[in-house]
């Protein structure tokens, strides 16, 4: 399962940081939605806010902002199961409260002067 994600986003870098530490079974990889593999394997088709969520692609399907955000954070196991109870909640409200996060990230977070570098004991996990 790979995780795009924006790499010059404080609250992304958070968030990925967030899994890896959390990921034991190592299934997440990894890749900036400004890098060249988003470039060559996100579908133009997609959402035109595709750019400013994160996307999780699964065995060929993409998920976006709140879906994304549920599969990923349930797929850690354990506790973070209890997260898919959130799909209780209708996509277009996840979804709103998520296009309000995204909307301040910035402002919140902050922004980074450039993607992160990654640990070398991670670099097998980050795609270009």
């Amino acid at each position: 399962m790979l995780i795009y994600y924006d790499g010059l986003c404080g609250l992304c870098d958070r968030f990925v940081q967030f899994v890896l530490q959390r990921d034991r079974a190592a299934r997440y990889r990894f890749a900036p939605l400004q890098g060249s593999t988003a470039r060559e394997r996100v579908p133009a088709t997609l959402d035109p806010q595709a750019s400013q969520t994160v996307i999780l692609e699964e065995a060929g399907r993409f998920r976006l902002r709140s879906d994304a955000a549920l599969a990923i954070l349930t797929g850690l196991g354990g506790a973070w199961r209890m997260t898919g109870l959130l799909r209780v909640i209708p996509r277009p409200l996840r979804d709103a409260v998520y296009d309000l996060v995204a909307r301040n990230r910035n402002r919140w977070f902050g922004r980074l002067a450039e993607c992160r570098v990654p640990q070398p004991t991670e670099r097998d996990r980050f795609l270009p």
